[in-house]
């Protein structure tokens, strides 16, 4: 695809005024107070014929104790403290199968997947986390459910369901509580920046090509799914537009960058045609936390670097 956006001079110093509502901070305030549980996770261990890791089967209380699955995987015999990954998915994956989760653990940390609710029968290997709450109408996927409400929308228990999987990880006797970072690519890179802009003291954040940035210039950028959902729910719904973009405000990751405390390592593909690099340069130009250091891949589109920013994830939070 050829470039699109604005040039790699322009993107860099990209720092847009993103619409924010007055009462961003008390809405996830009280979301939190009233929806993010604190009871424990399950962990039933697994034979997963992996000589050098040991499996677990996790199951914690999500958004209202709605039951979120995860993998939990730890070198062989590990007794800790060890640091932590926490990684969310893309969209429409599910949590798939522990063998497909090695790099983290073969590189000595403590590695926590979540499950993304609802999702899971897309690609991959697939989900085991229904999202029981339903919404009014919506476009297929996932991206309108409950669009025209910040109470009702869909990632606001998805972003309380990534927090909870942070306080597990944490939680554990093998784990340092202090060296905890998320990471996540497209969908999972918005994950993780919202959890980074929600929870204190993580060591780093890693969002790699990442999605559910700067909603009102993304939308009608690009004309490709996830984000032209919106415009083809807008397309039906001719009325509530300015409903739409109030929501997806509460839940802009330009918005969470401002409130991050920890320093970030992004990636960008500059022929994105799924998330334009103009939004992930939002973010990115936005973060509070700190050093927030960006790669950037000339020459590529949503596959961004691959297996090469892994390397450059893994060297990056060696160094922290």
């Amino acid at each position: 695809m050829p470039r699109f956006d604005l040039s790699p001079a322009e993107l860099r110093s990209y720092r847009p005024d993103v619409p924010e509502p007055d009462d961003f901070d008390a809405f996830w305030a009280a979301t939190l107070a009233a929806h993010c549980p604190s009871g424990p996770a399950v962990l039933s261990p697994v034979e997963s014929r992996l000589a050098l890791v040991d499996a677990w089967d996790v199951t914690f209380p999500g958004f209202d104790d709605h039951p979120i699955r995860a993998w939990l995987l730890l070198p062989a015999g590990a007794e800790g403290p060890l640091p932590g990954v926490v990684e969310f998915n893309g969209y429409g994956g599910g949590r798939g199968l522990p063998h497909e989760r090695l790099a983290w653990v073969s590189a000595g940390y403590a590695y926590l997947f979540m499950d993304t609710r609802g999702q899971g029968s897309g690609w991959g290997g697939g989900g085991d986390t229904p999202d029981p709450v339903g919404s009014g109408p919506a476009a297929p996927g996932f991206m309108t459910r409950g669009i025209e409400d910040p109470e009702a929308y869909y990632y606001r228990r998805v972003f309380v369901d990534g927090v909870r999987a942070v306080q597990v990880l944490r939680s554990l006797a093998q784990v340092d509580a202090d060296r905890v970072a998320v990471t996540g690519g497209s969908q999972g890179g918005g994950i993780a920046i919202a959890v980074a802009g929600l929870v204190r003291g993580l060591v780093g954040a890693m969002p790699d090509v990442p999605f559910l940035c700067h909603f009102d210039r993304a939308v009608g950028l690009t004309d490709r799914d996830p984000y032209h959902e919106i415009v083809r729910y807008l397309a039906v719904h001719r009325g509530p537009a300015e409903r739409v973009f109030r929501t997806l405000s509460y839940f802009d990751g330009v918005n969470f960058a401002k409130r991050t405390t920890a320093p970030a390592l992004f990636s960008v593909a500059q022929l994105d045609p799924i998330c334009p690099p103009s939004t992930v340069f939002a973010a990115r130009n936005h973060w509070a936390g700190g050093d927030a250091d960006i790669v950037e891949y000339a020459f590529n589109e949503h596959e961004g670097g691959g297996p090469w920013q892994w390397r450059r994830q893994a060297d990056w939070l060696a160094s922290r």
